[in-house]
């Protein structure tokens, strides 16, 4: 089976080389560069075996990317804490989703409205609506970048018509095949990333369900949700654009 490698950083400046990456599961951390050839220069090396090769980096390369704390215990948060979030961020709020379904969203009644007749008369007076109502007024950012499968699951069909209620909130919501996000290489990951130096995790247990909230400040750690977040906004579309492609494959 293949390692799910996760690419962490590149000191190249361009050229991708040399770079880290790190296993997912395992916690390995995978280095490549310019291999070390000189005979003189590998006869110094010890315990190099036959078969292994020893590569060149820079130093920045490892102190800036290479994992600072493999051992680092989860800060989990309850969810109470994590509504907090949204009411103390300074700039920005951003949001990938990545799940096919969501059991919270299946036990309310706006999802058995669009199940049943394929629109939802949305409200806009709930606590939530008029949190972030008022965050956007002040000028945040809230968005969100929502990986779709295709054919859309009708979880996912039902967001892509909840978008056009928290688009009137002031939230800006894009889309992204799954296809796209396989091609580049985002993870399964389902997260929040506040103003660029915390991230939220969200945690879900087999069946779907919330469970937790897992707090992430480690700085490497928010450096590769950052990117994470550049690479799919630049390739998301607008979620009218995505409804549109939709409608029209119908």
């Amino acid at each position: 089976m293949a390692r799910q490698l996760r690419f962490n950083g590149t000191g190249s400046g361009g050229t991708g080389c040399p770079s880290v990456h790190e296993d997912a599961e395992s916690g390995e951390v995978i280095v490549h560069g310019q291999p070390l050839t000189d005979a003189d220069d590998l006869a110094q090396l010890r315990h190099l075996s036959e078969g292994e090769v020893a590569v060149v980096v820079p130093r920045e390369l490892l102190v800036d990317w290479t994992p600072k704390d493999a051992t680092r215990q989860a800060r989990i948060i309850d969810l109470d804490e994590f509504e907090g979030l949204f009411r103390t961020f300074s700039h920005s709020a951003w949001r990938l989703e990545t799940r096919r379904r969501y059991a919270s969203d299946e036990v309310s009644d706006t999802y058995s409205q669009f199940v049943e007749t394929g629109r939802v008369d949305w409200g806009e007076s709930d606590p939530y609506c008029e949190l972030i109502r008022s965050q956007t007024a002040q000028g945040k950012r809230v968005e969100r970048v929502r990986i779709v499968d295709q054919p859309p699951t009708t979880g996912q069909l039902y967001l892509l018509n909840n978008a056009k209620r928290n688009s009137r909130l002031g939230e800006n919501i894009r889309g992204l095949w799954r296809a796209d996000a396989d091609r580049l290489q985002l993870p399964s990951e389902d997260f929040w990333l506040f103003d660029s130096r915390l991230a939220a995790r969200l945690r879900f247990d087999d069946g779907d369900r919330l469970e937790d909230v897992e707090l992430i400040t480690e700085p490497a750690e928010i450096v590769r949700y950052s990117v994470i977040r550049d690479a799919a906004w630049h390739h998301a579309v607008p979620h009218e654009e995505l409804a549109a492609k939709l409608g029209s494959s119908e």
